[in-house]
């Protein structure tokens, strides 16, 4: 079955899938949720990417074609693509570890070093943001891909994540990176409470 892909652009999901994905998704076309069938053309992909520039009303965007190889290379093609890796840390009580930054709450990630693994950048980061040190590497968990501008760059970052579990009670926040306060919380009664998380790391805590 093709892979669907989920991209979110100052905040907005852009869905990469099939015809039969689309169907799936269930969105109905309107003034502010695009619906439309890739006609191999960059150019319209990079239209889409300026309305959501523009105009942050945009519910979403979902492109679909048969060939979903083909349409998600195309898209990537508008951006630089990096890769980072990060952790979904649990304590032995089952309590997520999240942190707060520049203004939201966040999970550990960063940019996977050359000559890294996903899997040793994930432990790495964590290590370096909170402190942990004994970290046991879990499953793979999910892919997040988001958007962003850097020096009038578009980058798509990529990001693998991981099921980890920690020990070790004692916490650094890595304040070089503006990390201001590390937390553990219940995962699903954390988000129900109305907290301000970005919605790919919202993606990633109600896959864990």
């Amino acid at each position: 079955m093709p892979q669907n892909y989920k991209i979110y652009h100052n905040g907005t999901p852009v869905f990469i899938t099939s015809p039969e994905g689309a169907l799936k998704l269930g969105y109905q076309p309107d003034k502010f949720t695009h619906v439309m069938r890739y006609v191999g053309k960059i150019k319209l992909i990079k239209n889409y990417l300026d309305l959501l520039d523009k105009n942050r009303q945009m519910k979403a965007v979902v492109l679909y074609h048969p060939d979903v190889d083909m349409l998600w290379k195309e898209f990537q093609s508008c951006f630089k693509v990096l890769e980072a890796a990060g952790g979904f840390v649990l304590n032995a009580q089952k309590e997520l570890l999240v942190f707060y930054r520049r203004g939201s709450w966040d999970l550990p990630k960063g940019k996977i070093d050359p000559g890294e693994t996903p899997e040793q950048a994930a432990v790495r980061e964590v290590q370096e943001e909170t402190g942990l040190q004994q970290l046991d590497l879990g499953r793979f968990l999910t892919h997040t891909y988001h958007t962003y501008e850097l020096k009038d760059r578009r980058i798509l970052k990529k990001t693998w994540w991981y099921h980890m579990q920690t020990r070790d009670t004692k916490v650094v926040p890595q304040t070089e990176e503006d990390i201001e306060e590390i937390i553990w919380v219940d995962p699903k009664t954390w988000l129900q409470s109305g907290v301000d998380v970005y919605p790919n790391i919202r993606d990633v805590i109600l896959t864990g």
